[in-house]
Parts: structure tokens; C-alpha cells; sequence
């Protein structure tokens, strides 16, 4: 059993009386097309299924108000599906971890500690165009000046700032041949862990 947590809005640009409207930000089809539109957000917990099909079966749905915490929000959330799932009989000491996947955005090392007493795994997408650092280098004995905060960067979107990967799977696939995935240790963005 998969799960992906989604926040999604609903737009209702020109339903201007009603209550708790928020700004959604919605990407557009084009590039750099992203818009604000008043509309509501909503949480949803989808279970996905294996093998190659989009299906899903939304489990939960909850809707973000103005003064809505999203990661204190999809945590509740999330407790509350797995919690419903193992006294279904889903999941049992000794299955695979339920595998959770957030969209972008979410902050996944929050969730990762908050969740940390439930039988799930969490993997998080980051943006395309996100920046990473690498850990500082090593002080060399003798150096003048301030030593460097943050180690080498890694710019998602330019390969030529990525550094030899320390990580790196490959796995034939049927539909798109040959997929590859490259890591690297202790990479952060800000207070986040996102690579491996």
C-alpha cells in the first residue's frame, strides 16, 4: 500500500462572499505561468496502486483554514489514516512500511519526526529548481579568514553544478527504459534534509 499527500485547492475565483477564502497558488501549463487565485486548499490522502496505473482511492480530505498549520494539519491527518488502516487490517507487525510520498512543499522532516512512532517511510519531492549545499569542507590548518558556512552548491536545474554523485541506481523499466537515480549525502536546503 502506497500513499501521497496532496494539497490541492479548489478555486472558486468569483465567489467573492465566500467565508475563509484563501490565495491558492496554482502552477500554470506554461512555464512560469504560477498565479495566485482565491480558492480553498484542501489536504488529501490518496492511496495509490502498484503497477502501472494512475488509479487512486482517496482516503481523507481535509480543508486548510487561514490560520491552518499544513504540516500540523496532514500529520493529524496522516495519524488518523494509518491509524485506520492497521485497525482494518491492513497493515501488521512484519509488513513493508507504508511508503508516504508529499508533494513539494510539505516539510518532510517535520513530518518524518512527528511520524516517527508509526510503521511509514516518507519521501519527499522537492522543486525542479531547487538549491542544495553540501557540507563544508574540511578547515585547512594555516587558512586565513572566516570559514565557509556551507559547503559546495548543487543547483537542481543545472547539471553543471552537481558534483560526482555518491549514490547511483539504475533500473530497466519496461514503459521508459532505463531509469537512473543519483544522491548525495547531507545535502540541505535551508533547516531541511533532502537528498537521500
Amino acid at each position: 500500500m502506497g500513499g501521497a499527500v496532496d494539497v490541492s485547492p479548489w478555486l472558486r475565483p468569483d465567489a467573492a462572499t465566500s467565508a475563509q477564502r484563501l490565495f491558492c497558488h496554482v502552477y500554470g501549463r506554461a512555464k512560469n505561468t504560477a498565479q495566485l487565485i482565491p480558492g480553498w486548499p484542501y489536504s488529501f490522502v490518496a492511496a495509490l496502486e502498484t503497477g502501472r496505473t494512475s488509479w487512486t482511492a482517496v482516503l481523507d480530505a481535509v480543508r486548510l483554514g487561514p490560520a491552518d498549520d499544513a504540516t500540523a494539519v496532514t500529520t493529524a491527518q496522516l495519524r488518523a489514516v494509518i491509524d485506520r488502516l492497521i485497525m482494518a487490517g491492513q497493515w501488521r507487525p512484519g509488513d513493508p512500511q507504508i511508503l508516504v510520498v508529499t508533494d513539494a512543499g510539505y516539510d518532510i522532516t517535520r513530518l518524518a519526526f512527528v511520524l516517527a512512532d508509526l510503521p511509514v517511510e516518507l519521501v519527499g519531492r522537492i522543486r525542479s529548481d531547487r538549491v542544495l549545499r553540501l557540507p563544508k569542507p574540511p578547515r585547512v590548518p594555516g587558512t586565513n579568514g572566516r570559514p565557509p558556512k556551507h559547503g559546495p552548491e548543487i543547483a537542481l536545474d543545472k547539471p553543471a553544478t552537481w558534483p560526482e554523485p555518491q549514490h547511483t541506481t539504475s533500473t530497466e523499466t519496461t514503459r521508459y527504459g532505463i531509469v537512473v537515480a543519483t544522491s548525495w549525502d547531507r545535502a540541505t536546503s535551508g533547516s531541511s534534509c533532502c537528498a537521500r
